[in-house]
């Protein structure tokens, strides 16, 4: 009998350690994280000019990258726009930005330093280039604009590349036809009202607060830049190609006068990184950027065109193997 007690008691001995290790397994499993680590550290984000969407968008992004990564730190840092992003970027000024598809394509026709280095994440919105004056302006077309003080962004900004490529288009010469004005739409708004300028050249999401808040305080129309510019755009180097015919809608800008859809042309945005940026940061980056499309969109209308759909198509980039695991990852 007392060897058979000292059995029992050796297995329930036995099932009372293995019960333990059960359970300290699943406290183990409970508290240890799953999967890669959140990303810590920090890394900056280059935007645009002040009042631009891209410093709006960038802003709210910081937002959303706090909540999903909370261990990251997020610099937003102004710029000229697309070429000076881009640069940024290849030096390492700079993690992640956004930038023109055409104004990529440039960057790499021209053989810049670290072209190859680049690396997309996602398309995000489709900017549009709207041509503003004042309502009772005599200028109805680009042509128009000969021998007139027209603002046409800065030397690092998407606008200059494609006001000057416009101008070319409308036979006229950006630097001897016109008199441009290097300013970006922080400042286009105020010389246009008062007079400094005749017109200015912007490209941005729609619609765009600057342009916005000028129609409201006074009297302007956009001048329509139909499908003949964008074929008259086409050049043999083809980085031209990123550009398309599209409509501005009439609701677009309550107060701008022109009270009907107005031709213009569009060219998609990118989100850009370099191709040495940590592979799970760029996954969860490009994630944020997807889930938080519909929280943003309500205070930035373009960012609510980010489509899991077509994001993907990052062209004339190579996707990261970080954001491409993430559409691997979230394909339905």
């Amino acid at each position: 009998m007392p060897a058979l007690l000292r059995r029992i008691g050796r297995r329930r001995a036995l099932q009372g350690a293995v019960a333990l290790l059960a359970v300290g397994g699943l406290l183990l499993w409970w508290l240890l994280p799953s999967g890669p680590p959140t990303p810590k550290g920090a890394i900056t984000f280059s935007t645009g000019v002040p009042t631009g969407v891209y410093q709006r968008y960038g802003a709210l992004l910081e937002e959303a990258l706090r909540q999903d990564m909370p261990e990251l730190g997020v610099t937003l840092r102004t710029s000229e726009g697309s070429q000076e992003n881009l640069a940024r970027v290849v030096s390492g000024e700079a993690d992640f930005t956004v930038a023109t598809a055409d104004a990529v394509a440039t960057y790499q026709r021209h053989g810049r330093p670290g072209a190859e280095r680049l690396r997309g994440c996602a398309r995000l919105y489709d900017d549009y280039v709207q041509l503003v004056v004042p309502e009772g302006s005599k200028v109805r077309s680009v042509a128009d604009l000969r021998g007139r003080k027209v603002a046409v962004g800065q030397a690092g900004s998407g606008v200059r590349l494609v006001s000057n490529r416009l101008l070319e288009a409308a036979g006229l010469d950006p630097e001897r036809d016109v008199e441009p004005v290097s300013i970006g739409i922080d400042t286009m708004p105020g010389r246009l009202e008062s007079g400094a300028i005749d017109a200015f050249f912007w490209s941005g999401g729609l619609p765009t607060s600057a342009v916005r808040d000028l129609s409201e305080r006074m009297p302007v129309r956009l001048v329509p830049l139909g499908p003949e510019l964008v074929e008259a755009l086409q050049s043999p180097d083809d980085t031209a190609r990123y550009y398309r015919s599209a409509v501005m809608p009439p609701d677009a800008y309550a107060k701008v006068r022109n009270q009907e859809a107005v031709p213009t042309i569009a060219v998609a945005n990118l989100l850009v990184t370099r191709d040495s940026t940590d592979s799970e940061l760029t996954k969860r980056f490009t994630g944020t950027v997807i889930g938080s499309r519909d929280r943003i969109g309500r205070q930035v209308h373009a960012a609510q065109l980010v489509d899991l759909r077509t994001a993907i198509y990052t062209d004339p980039l190579p996707l990261h193997e970080g954001a491409a695991r993430y559409y691997r990852s979230a394909k339905p």
